[in-house]
């Protein structure tokens, strides 16, 4: 029987980096994929002359490619991975159509004040304040982030109150309490689909994290998209030492007692293991992979039954025969909606057949020019679906279904950009609930882990993610571990994961 002292199972962002983390430690690592490929939806695939971005719109903290914050931070000075980004242009454009409202908003604190005090006269302090208490809350974040395994709570509770005092709050709650007015939270609130969570029920602390993280200090893309991600953390893991195995999927966890002692692949081969890293999702492992089921504590099902799955997507992929000046694209983020009110907004993802659509879309070809062929673009629009929305739906009106959201997301950009994109397109592709969860594996296509309300957010999720370890020698990482869904938070899942294993196991695994 093959041992190793870290087995990694599925290379999502995640997963990479725990794999990354455990080889270039001096750990025997084995990385098992189910597909051909690394990254999960960290990834691209091609149509015609077209390579689309599957999943991924920006990632936050990075200003230039030799200025570099926080997650950027790590990929390209920790973790050394080859990767060329490009900067995006602006922070997105908003265009609420019941509000008659269109604002270009820019990166940068004041830039964005600025922005919101013209288009809403009068709010100047207020948003200041506002961006003031995010900052204090990022701050707060980095603190705890730094200092992990040596808090000075006195320090921290008198430097940071603002972030104990928020912590249990929803964004709505301190919305009321600083007086954001509607027309504010028009202009300032687009990225709250990022999170897929309405603001009466949305942690404050993770939506001011990713607020200030985004505006603070810009965001880019990989110019390769962000399969280039995935494929510099394989080249990585390799030169460390580490296995990966692709085209491989892992049937079986196996326990003895309370703790893990190896997998099972599909084709019966037993591995192994000294711990296990898990980028597939605790609803995933507890219900389906433990063996033997009897072996799964009673509190890890109730844990997993307790939260609330996110939501899944429907994206539109378009290849479009003309370039993006041609079509009056201006912009690389496009945030179009009726209007901003989030709870209406999700309550409407329960219908396939909603008009009350909210889209987030991206040209990309204003940030990466040549990521398409000479006069071409690549335009896709993502809307969230909850997944209950498609319970009803047959196998036979699918496909139909699939098709007339794609048509009402087409004509919303439309109308609201006024420009003309069903008749240049040369290339389609719609992905659904049912896509995500066939090239994942995830419980009903699901793409944003569980829903980060207060109860359930970074915060309380950190304070009880040792007393989560219930069955010893097994850690989870990716988007429903503790830090929540989104690339950043997927990456350093992994390298949090990887460090719990190494703590539990006193740097013991099975070769050593």
């Amino acid at each position: 029987m093959s041992s190793y002292d870290t087995v990694v199972i599925g290379a999502g962002l995640g997963g990479l980096t725990a794999a990354f983390e455990s080889a270039r430690h001096g750990l025997s690592t084995l990385l098992f994929e189910q597909h051909n490929l690394p990254g999960g939806y960290a990834t691209s695939f091609v149509r015609g002359r077209f390579e689309f971005e599957t999943s991924l719109h920006e990632l936050p903290d990075m200003r230039s490619q030799k200025d570099t914050v926080d997650i950027t931070d790590y990929l390209i000075d920790d973790a050394g991975l080859d990767i060329e980004f490009v900067p995006i242009p602006e922070a997105y454009r908003v265009i609420l159509t019941e509000e008659n409202m269109d604002v270009a908003v820019p990166f940068g604190i004041n830039n964005f004040i600025e922005t919101v005090a013209e288009e809403v006269p009068g709010s100047r302090k207020t948003i200041t304040d506002y961006m003031n208490l995010c900052r204090e809350i990022n701050e707060g974040f980095k603190y705890l982030g730094e200092n992990r395994e040596n808090i000075n709570y006195r320090r921290f509770f008198r430097e940071h109150g603002n972030f104990i005092r928020t912590s249990a709050r929803t964004m709505a709650e301190v919305a009321n309490a600083v007086g954001l007015t509607e027309k504010i939270k028009n202009v300032i609130y687009p990225y709250w689909c990022y999170l897929g969570v309405p603001e009466s029920r949305l942690s404050f602390s993770i939506w001011a994290s990713m607020l200030y993280a985004y505006i603070s200090s810009g965001a880019a893309v990989p110019k390769l998209r962000s399969h280039e991600i995935s494929a510099a953390f394989i080249n990585k893991i390799e030169e460390a030492g580490g296995t990966v195995q692709f085209n491989t999927e892992v049937k079986k966890i196996l326990v003895k007692g309370n703790s893990i002692f190896g997998v099972e692949t599909e084709d019966g081969t037993t591995i192994r293991a000294g711990s296990i890293i898990s980028n597939a999702s605790p609803t995933l492992v507890f219900n389906s992979l433990i063996y033997p089921a009897e072996a799964v504590p009673a509190q890890a099902l109730r844990n997993i039954r307790t939260r609330k799955h996110g939501l899944s997507l429907v994206v539109v992929y378009l290849g479009l025969n003309a370039d993006r000046d041609q079509l009056g694209l201006n912009e690389y983020s496009y945030f179009i909606a009726p209007h901003m009110r989030t709870d209406e907004l999700y309550e409407s993802l329960y219908d396939i057949n909603t008009e009350e659509v909210m889209q987030a879309s991206i040209c990309l070809n204003t940030a990466n020019p040549e990521c398409s062929p000479p006069g071409t673009t690549i335009l896709s629009i993502t809307a969230g679906f909850r997944p209950e929305a498609w319970e009803n739906v047959s196998e036979k009106e699918y496909f139909h279904a699939k098709e007339r959201i794609a048509e009402r997301l087409i004509n919303q950009f439309q109308k609201a950009t006024g420009t003309d994109i069903k008749n240049h397109i040369e290339e389609i592709e719609i992905a659904a609930p049912e896509t995500f969860a066939r090239y994942t594996g995830t419980y009903n296509g699901v793409v944003y882990g569980y829903e980060a309300e207060p109860w359930d957010s970074i915060i309380p999720r950190a304070l009880s993610v040792d007393r989560e370890n219930y069955i010893n020698g097994l850690e989870f990482c990716g988007g429903f571990s503790y830090r929540a869904h989104g690339y950043g938070s997927a990456i350093l899942s992994g390298k949090d994961a990887f460090e719990r294993s190494l703590k539990h196991s006193n740097g013991k695994g099975a070769t050593r």
